[in-house]
This record gives structure tokens, C-alpha cells and sequence, in this order.
């Protein structure tokens, strides 16, 4: 009798330390990469974040706190995943923001996501091969994923997802992406590219191809020209209309 006392008071116990215990554990990351007609990407990652239900109390506190920078948040969670996983290799990252959201119940705790939203520059490198015809390879130098012995590769629980420009098509890709599944290259239809956790990246290649419009290759070519004689172009309309200014003010004392 006693025995099963004392065993039941344990179990007890130990359901009781498992519900409140405080923790909050990151359990998936979502990258996204978005590439645009320029060699710069748009990077979308989302961190599912599980909350215990000692922790919530905390988190909402977190979130609530509006002085608390990146830095706080991976010191707060005890993580070195809550930072930028595509990095420019010569520069910085630009339009940087982090958003925590808000906490959803599920189980003894909750959870949330953390969404951190920036642009890249040269993630891309990009070869004219023909008349408004385009080839683009993927920079795998941006790549700031799980370090291993082999190179870089993805961390369990984590999924790369890239989206090349619409129209696009592949030249070559490797390693094959988990989704979409085909048995060859030359049957991949469609932009959106995944792959899933333990994916080697060591080796990472992909090659795509656009074809520009002859409308967009001619308002870029009378960009292009604005950018190089802008300087010249501002003062000289300055003038102009300054001198038909004068003219008719002449004009109309007369």
C-alpha cells in the first residue's frame, strides 16, 4: 500500500514538473528564398517555435517588449537558429525585420512562429547567352546552414524552399529536390523547389534560364540610358525651362 502510494505521489510529481516546466524549444525552420530578373533575392524564414506552460507568461512579455533586438530574442530562447541562414558573402543584408507572432494554445503550452523577413544582394550570378536570353546560377557562398565535416547541409527539421522567377526554366540542379519528384531534369515544371532536412549543400548547383520581352529589354535600354546621362539631363531641362520662362515673360512685355 505504501509502495503504491509513494509511486503515485512520484507520478504526480512528475507530471506536475513536466506542465510547468519552463522552456521554449524551436522545432522547425522554413527558408524561402525569392528570386527576382536581378541577381538580389527577398528571403522569407519562418522558426515554428513550441512554448511550454511555464513559458508563456515569458513569451508574451518577449513579444510585448519592443527594445529587444535579435540578439535578446537567441539569448531568450538559448538558440543559435534564429539568425539570417542566406548571407551575402561581400555585403550585408538589407530590409531586415523580425516579427514574433502571436501564441496559439496546443497541448501544455503553445505554440508561435517567427518570421524574419530580408533581401540579399548577389545571390545570384547572371551571363547573357543570346538575344534577350538570360542564364542565372545560384550563389551556394550565401548558404549559412548546419557546418559539417563534408560542408554545409541542412539541420533536421529544416526545409529550403527556392522560387526562381516566373518563366523560368532549369538548365541543372543538384542535389534533386525533394519536391517536386521527377525522374529528370527536363520533366521539372513549374518554380517552386524544396529540400527537406539532411540535405548535403556542399555541392549545391542550379542553373536557370529567363527569356526577357522585347518590351522590357526596351524600356531597361532607355533606363539604362537615363542612369548614365541623368546628370546631364536634369540641369539641361533646368535650363530649358527657365529659358521659356524668360522668353515668355520677354514675350508678354512686349
Amino acid at each position: 500500500m505504501r509502495l503504491a502510494l509513494v509511486a503515485s505521489l512520484a507520478l504526480a510529481f512528475a507530471v506536475l514538473v513536466t506542465t510547468n516546466c519552463a522552456y521554449m524549444n524551436i522545432t522547425f525552420l522554413n527558408t524561402t528564398v525569392l528570386l527576382g530578373n536581378n541577381n538580389s533575392a527577398r528571403v522569407i524564414e519562418v522558426l515554428s517555435l513550441y512554448v511550454s506552460n511555464g513559458s508563456v507568461g515569458q513569451y508574451i512579455a518577449d513579444r510585448q517588449a519592443v527594445n529587444l533586438t535579435l540578439s535578446d530574442w537567441q539569448q531568450v530562447l538559448n538558440t543559435n537558429l534564429l539568425v539570417e541562414h542566406i548571407l551575402p558573402t561581400k555585403s550585408s543584408v538589407a530590409r531586415f525585420n523580425f516579427l514574433p507572432g502571436p501564441i496559439e494554445n496546443f497541448g501544455n503550452g503553445g505554440i508561435a512562429d517567427l518570421v524574419l523577413t530580408y533581401s540579399v544582394p548577389n545571390v545570384t550570378t547572371v551571363t547573357n547567352i543570346g538575344p534577350r536570353k538570360f542564364e542565372y546560377t545560384f550563389n551556394k557562398g550565401v548558404f549559412n546552414f548546419l557546418h559539417t565535416a563534408s560542408g554545409e547541409a541542412l539541420s533536421q527539421n529544416t526545409r529550403l524552399n527556392i522560387l526562381l522567377p516566373s518563366g523560368a526554366q532549369i538548365v541543372s540542379v543538384y542535389p534533386l529536390p525533394d519536391s517536386p519528384q521527377v525522374s529528370f531534369v527536363g520533366n521539372y515544371s513549374g518554380t517552386r523547389f524544396s529540400w527537406y532536412s539532411g540535405e548535403p549543400l556542399s555541392r549545391f548547383n542550379l542553373q536557370y534560364v529567363t527569356q526577357e520581352s522585347l518590351q522590357s529589354e526596351v524600356v531597361d535600354y532607355f533606363s539604362n540610358i537615363y542612369e548614365m546621362y541623368k546628370s546631364y539631363l536634369i540641369p539641361l531641362l533646368l535650363t530649358l525651362f527657365f529659358g521659356l520662362l524668360v522668353y515668355y515673360q520677354v514675350k508678354n512685355i512686349r
